[in-house]
């Protein structure tokens, strides 16, 4: 899977940048956390900081075109961010137990 960036706007009033990208791939649609992965490496981000909003594949081509929104850090995205595109990149994702099930 290689990943070219098309186009990067700075979006500071955010803490973040808009990217389009293009992914040629040999197999199916790389998923989307495969795609969020390789983008925040090229990038020298953390997975946390880039969601994925769009991916587009047209029938039978090998070449998919996407929207991402790379942000400063992980927690300027949950601040701005929808909670449903959260969990669509498996950003903020409770790996500590809540308070109140430790007081149960």
């Amino acid at each position: 899977m290689d990943i070219e960036i098309i186009n990067e706007e700075s979006n500071p009033m955010l803490h973040r940048s808009d990217v389009r990208f293009r992914v040629v791939h040999e197999e199916a649609t790389p998923s989307r956390l495969s795609v969020r992965d390789s983008l925040a490496a090229m990038m020298n981000k953390d997975a946390d900081e880039v969601v994925i909003h769009k991916i587009d594949t047209k029938y039978g081509m090998r070449k998919t075109i996407g929207y991402a929104k790379v942000y400063q850090s992980a927690q300027s995205a949950r601040d701005v961010e929808q909670s449903y595109m959260l969990d669509r990149n498996k950003i903020g994702v409770d790996t500590e137990p809540d308070a109140e099930t430790e007081e149960a």
